[in-house]
């Protein structure tokens, strides 16, 4: 079930000061993980800004020790180990510069099928429930998987509406895989994985959910989806660090907007202030957005339509092109690929939204409709 890669990728994720972003430089310098722990301390000059001091711990012989010991830890939980530099990872976490090199899988994930990850606060209120039911019925005959993180309040609530529409559902952990936190969530995690959903860590069986341990969390969230919802959130709150990151990853995030008073909603009005979310407006507008029910069969019209056909100028030809060929294209490479100037580019990108030829996405990106 497991390689011999699977062994010296715990051990060297194990070490002193080799971060997922280190351990992938290791990699990919040394063609894997067993020569990377081999050759690094001989070698590790051919590294730019590894010292001594850095690479210190690889090759201690307690590193491999505790590998073996969480194979086989593994094997007897029918966990999945998935490693980066093996392709292992969901395609869009496998994006993103900081994605964790090993990814422990419990549970069913297709990553064919859209994903939308949604988040929130524990403390959520009545208007918070409401909108989560409002979703996942106006989106029960979409094939898509719900991701959250099964925290109490908002995440509990996505996983549940999730099971009862037959949506599958993933929840992402921060701790590893010999316990279950928060304990009361214990049977809804049984029930994702009976429903065919998965649990996803990065963490192995010795680390507990310290409180660093949850933003590392938020990141997977974010970084797995193309598409971050955050339901209601106070300041300073967790799932603004979701957020943050899904902007990092150039990800859309929508936040759902209330009363200036509530505590609960000053988190999501903050993050539209500050252009890092788009408002919710209504669910059929979000669904829309999202583009859910693309992939739904779509039904003869009661009444056929005849449609005028607009002549587009030769620059809104040319930018609807471009932007037809390199979907959510964002603004920069826009301006690199047509060599215009931003002022010359936004009216004519404003003149194809109010023909319905193009929509904008959040972090100046551009899609054809």
């Amino acid at each position: 079930m497991y390689s011999e890669e699977h062994l010296y990728a715990i051990a060297l994720r194990q070490c002193a000061f080799i971060g997922d972003i280190n351990f992938y430089k290791l990699v990919r310098t040394f063609g894997g993980a067993k020569p990377a722990w081999e050759l690094t301390p001989k070698e590790y000059k051919k590294l730019d800004g590894f010292g001594k001091k850095l690479i210190a711990d690889i090759g201690n012989p307690e590193h491999l020790k505790f590998a073996e010991e969480e194979l086989r830890f593994c094997e007897q939980n029918g966990i999945k180990i998935n490693l980066r530099h093996l392709n292992g990872l969901p395609q869009l976490l496998n994006e993103c510069d900081d994605a964790p090199v090993i990814l422990y899988q419990k549970g069913n994930f297709d990553d064919r099928k859209e994903k939308v990850s949604i988040v929130g606060t524990r403390n959520m209120t009545s208007y918070g429930s409401r909108f989560i039911q409002d979703f996942f019925e106006e989106t029960q005959s979409c094939r898509y998987i719900s991701v959250s993180g099964l925290a109490l309040g908002v995440d509990k609530e996505v996983h549940e509406q999730s099971i009862l529409r037959n949506i599958p559902t993933v929840a992402v952990l921060a701790h590893g895989f010999h316990l279950l936190y928060p304990a009361k969530n214990r049977k809804l995690s049984e029930k994702i994985l009976q429903e065919g959903g998965a649990l996803l860590t990065e963490f192995n069986s010795s680390r507990k959910p310290d409180r660093e341990n949850f933003i590392q969390r938020n990141r997977v969230v974010a970084g797995i989806s193309p598409a971050t919802i955050v339901v209601e959130t106070a300041f300073g709150g967790g799932s603004i660090s979701t957020a943050t990151f899904a902007n990092q990853y150039n990800r859309e995030v929508f936040a759902l907007p209330g009363k200036i008073t509530d505590r609960q909603s000053q988190g999501c009005n903050h993050l539209i202030y500050q252009n890092k979310a788009a408002a919710i407006s209504t669910v059929k507008d979000l669904v829309d957005n999202l583009r859910l029910n693309k992939a739904e069969a779509k039904t003869g019209d009661l009444f056929t339509r005849s449609e005028v056909a607009v002549r587009l100028t030769e620059s809104q030809e040319l930018i609807l092109s471009v932007i037809s060929d390199h979907p959510k294209i964002s603004l920069d490479d826009m301006i690199e690929k047509i060599s215009l100037s931003s002022h010359k580019i936004l009216p004519v990108i404003l003149e194809l939204e109010l023909l319905g030829k193009v929509k904008s996405l959040s972090g100046r990106q551009f899609i054809v409709l």
